[in-house]
């Protein structure tokens, strides 16, 4: 008899694996345009060099999607562990900038690559009552791997070692998630590896074209705001004056908050629905980031970090979680790589939005306006996740559920619901 899945159950296949990769992504990435200038870079070609860790990130996900539907998601998670091993030996050894770029920009493909891979194992092989735990779970997994790793590079470099030495905690940590998804099967009968999917994903993009210019827009927003409040947040604190320890602090205080939520928040999407997290996350984010410029000292800095932190952690995972929502079951990982795009063009948006309005206005002014999105995102989930997401709200499940007792064959979820238009 096969036993349950459960979050236990899966945690050394997926979880695991997820917090090694992310620790080595987190120890490289504060270091990336330091290394770019050791190798004779400008500033401008240093952050360059930096960005392109995003950029790489959003030119994969498509190409994650249709590798993932080919290959199965946990062949996709080994060949991503591979290649990443390969780019970061590349980006160590490397003595020239010209050699540094490509390497950096395949290490932020390597990163797309393994995240859709286990976000699509976990859509398939959990429960959907689990559904919205596991997801937030695996997100909230990767940020303490992201907020960690950059101290494990920090204790690497003591005594004055060059930035390109904290590659070796990337490579170690990526060489322990490989070895970890190669040794641990994941849960017996929760999935089988798939062949290629029947469809492709220009069809899939044509089919469900209405999901990705309207929830997909909301998508893009929500990361957008979330991204801009990473680069905000120490802005505006040089701004009013204070130092550059007095800023970290700050920024641990208000990481801290947002990894203490993943969970809970999982829990109230299970059991109330998406909206119910979603909703007040997106409030909460905006209105604190548009009341980030009212702040002038330590105390009422700290205390709207505090806040951005909260907004940020209760909606943990929740983005996944629309995505598994809505995925067409024959083609999920290519829609999935579609979805994975729309957030990533969001994270790498939001922060060019503050700049360009801070350029033409006032920082102030950037900050304010990216406020204005968070409640604009708002607004656009609570008009369109009940149109395509069964779990939307307390209302939407109960239809659902009753649906399902009197016609329990599957629907295809990803595109509109016709009863609820």
């Amino acid at each position: 008899m096969t036993r349950p899945v459960t979050l236990w159950r899966i945690a050394p296949a997926v979880f695991l694996p997820t917090l090694l990769f992310e620790t080595g992504q987190g120890a490289i990435t504060p270091i990336v345009a330091l290394n770019a200038r050791e190798l004779g870079g400008s500033f401008g070609v240093a952050a360059l060099v930096l960005a392109l860790l995003g950029l790489g990130q959003i030119a994969g996900d498509v190409p994650a999607g249709i590798l993932a539907a080919r290959l199965g998601d946990r062949k996709a998670m080994l060949v991503a562990s591979g290649v990443a091993v390969v780019t970061l030996t590349g980006c160590l050894l490397a003595r020239d900038v010209l050699v540094l770029i490509p390497c950096v920009a395949a290490t932020g493909m390597t990163n797309s690559v393994f995240n859709l891979a286990r976000q699509s194992y976990l859509t398939e092989a959990i429960p959907t009552r689990l559904r919205a735990r596991a997801l937030s779970t695996l997100g909230g997994t990767a940020r303490i791997g992201a907020f960690f790793g950059p101290f494990v590079g920090a204790a690497v470099l003591q005594g004055g070692a060059p930035a390109r030495d904290a590659y070796w905690v990337g490579l170690v940590a990526t060489v322990a998630a490989g070895l970890v998804v190669l040794l641990v099967r994941d849960v017996s009968g929760a999935t089988p590896e798939r062949r290629a999917a029947p469809t492709t994903t220009r069809a899939v993009l044509a089919s469900h074209r209405q999901v990705f210019v309207t929830l997909g827009l909301a998508v893009l927003m929500v990361s957008a705001v979330r991204a801009t409040r990473q680069t905000v947040l120490p802005l505006w604190a040089d701004h009013i004056g204070l130092d550059a320890s007095t800023t970290s602090l700050v920024f641990g205080i208000a990481g801290a908050v947002d990894m203490l939520l993943f969970y809970p928040s999982g829990r109230v999407m299970d059991r109330f629905g998406r909206l119910p997290v979603a909703v007040p996350s997106m409030l909460i984010l905006g209105l604190s980031e548009a009341a980030l410029p009212l702040t002038h000292g330590v105390l009422s800095l700290t205390l709207v970090a505090m806040a951005m932190g909260f907004g940020n952690g209760i909606g943990s995972g929740i983005l996944m979680t629309l995505g598994a929502d809505v995925a067409p079951p024959a083609a999920r990982s290519q829609f999935l790589g579609i979805w994975r795009l729309c957030a990533d063009s969001g994270n790498a948006g939001g922060p060019l939005v503050v700049s360009a309005v801070a350029a033409l206005g006032s920082l102030a002014a950037g900050i304010v306006t990216m406020g204005a999105v968070g409640l604009a995102a708002a607004v656009a989930l609570i008009h369109w996740v009940p149109r395509y997401s069964p779990w939307a709200h307390p209302g939407t499940m109960a239809r659902h559920a009753a649906n399902q007792a009197v016609a329990p064959a599957p629907a295809d979820p990803g595109g509109p619901h016709p009863a609820r238009d």
